[in-house]
């Protein structure tokens, strides 16, 4: 017989919450039975409304706090509740972090079944907010009007916004900015549920070092009206404008960015810089957001790899080389693989940019490409991979075994895979010596993770 859960849709709770989701919703226990609530901190009581119940858990809506936290704070964005952007600005900084390690801990005890491993406090930023050099923002109708904003949490509803407190106020202005010409020019923006409009997703990159801008106007079809005037208003209101690209995405999709890219004015790149090493950046590289964070990342990551000059070292899953090209002074020989083969492109440009001639880029899955270099002979002495969020292949993790790496630096962006993963090599002979977790995404429940294993 089914057991059924012990409340329903509708009943009004109280109940402690005890923890705190990856998605920064408050988690806690109603009669032994899970109930999430979102905007809740840890170590307080609340009042809840139960909206959904599922097999195992509930979804229940914020009503009353009853008993506050003292890290409990007045979150500074005006549509935060709205917003699907961040989730925990109503929680302190310093708390922030402290939630965050402990999302590492616990990924480590109980999915990688690890104990006792040495999980660093959380390196934060000086200033968590205006840190994002990349956004994209949908642009679509409402009631009869355009706007452009964040998606509320779980929906494809637009909230419509003036000012993003995670990204540059530059940014912000030029959102704004296109919005307004839009209207004042005829272009319509993008009805997703009838697939017509002209524009879908505004995307604006700025370079940290540089202050270079690029704007890039994702457009239902090749057709945009009054291009030109755009073009000028845009270049007279942001004189940093370095490329402005129109971004063709014909398709019922949920993927912001189409294949095809148009130069409508400027150069086809912008550039930064992540340490001493330059970037040119297309609007398809892969290159972290949060660039203040992405040097402390880094460094961690040189650290860990602890290179004299003599080694050679292997970046799987390599992007547009960031990693390869930062490793690249104090490597011997350096080796990048990618699927995406505008990536391996731009790591090409990227690496004689900076004149480094001992470095190999190859397009194709890690998975594969990883096994056929270690057949090759290929043994490096340092292994960095940085995966997508659904990790490492077993395939690749078994290349790896068998090159026999002294050390292998695991830069993760979801700590539930990095314990599977790091739990895999741990039982092929490898040890988890420490983690270091990096805060990318200030105001939101997302950790960056470096972790360093060596060879028994």
């Amino acid at each position: 017989m089914k057991e059924r859960a012990p409340v329903e849709a509708g009943q009004v709770i109280e109940y402690e919450v005890t923890g705190i989701a990856h998605n920064g919703a408050g988690v806690g226990k109603w009669d032994g039975f899970t109930v999430f609530v979102p905007f809740a901190v840890p170590g307080e009581k609340v009042r809840a409304r139960i909206v959904q119940v599922k097999k195992n858990y509930a979804l229940a809506q914020l009503m009353d706090i009853l008993d506050s936290h003292p890290d409990r704070i007045d979150p500074l964005c005006p549509i935060y509740m709205e917003c699907g952007g961040c989730q925990i600005q109503h929680v302190s900084y310093q708390r922030q972090l402290e939630l965050k390690r402990q999302q590492v801990v616990d990924s480590f005890e109980r999915i990688g079944g690890l104990k006792g491993v040495v999980i660093h406090p959380v390196l934060g930023m000086d200033e968590p907010w205006r840190y994002r050099n990349k956004v994209q923002v949908p642009f679509g109708w409402q009631k009869g009007k355009m706007v452009a904003g964040f998606y509320a949490s779980g929906t494809h509803e637009i909230i419509d916004m003036e000012q993003c407190l995670i990204q540059p106020s530059e940014s912000d202005k030029a959102i704004r900015m296109i919005k307004e010409l839009a209207h004042q020019l005829g272009i319509p923006p993008y009805d997703e549920k009838r697939h017509q409009g002209v524009l879908r997703h505004v995307m604006v990159r700025v370079g940290l070092h540089t202050q270079e801008m690029m704007i890039v106007l994702v457009t239902n079809g090749e057709h945009l009206p009054r291009k030109k005037e755009l073009v000028q208003q845009l270049r007279t209101a942001f004189p940093q404008v370095r490329s402005i690209i129109q971004n063709i995405n014909a398709k019922r999709t949920n993927v912001i960015l189409g294949e095809k890219n148009k130069k409508l004015w400027g150069d086809s790149v912008i550039h930064d810089r992540i340490g001493d090493v330059q970037f040119a950046i297309s609007p398809h590289s892969f290159f972290q957001v949060n660039p203040v964070q992405t040097e402390v990342l880094y460094e961690q990551v040189r650290k860990y790899a602890d290179l004299t000059g003599n080694e050679t070292v292997i970046d799987a899953y390599c992007g547009i080389g960031t990693i390869a090209l930062y490793l690249a002074k104090e490597s011997r020989k350096v080796y990048g693989v990618e699927i995406v083969p505008e990536a391996i492109r731009d790591a090409i440009r990227n690496a004689e940019l900076n004149g480094m001639k001992h470095v190999h880029f190859e397009v194709g899955a890690a998975e594969k490409v990883m096994p056929r270099w270690l057949k090759e002979g290929i043994r490096p002495d340092v292994v960095v991979v940085d995966p997508p969020r659904k990790g490492c292949q077993p395939e690749l993790l078994d290349a790896v075994v068998g090159m026999a790496p002294e050390r292998v630096v695991y830069v993760s962006c979801n700590p539930a895979t990095l314990a599977r993963d790091a739990r895999y090599l741990q039982e092929k002979g490898y040890i988890v010596q420490e983690v270091q977790p990096v805060d990318m995404f200030p105001q939101t429940m997302h950790v960056e993770c470096v972790a360093l294993l060596t060879s028994t």
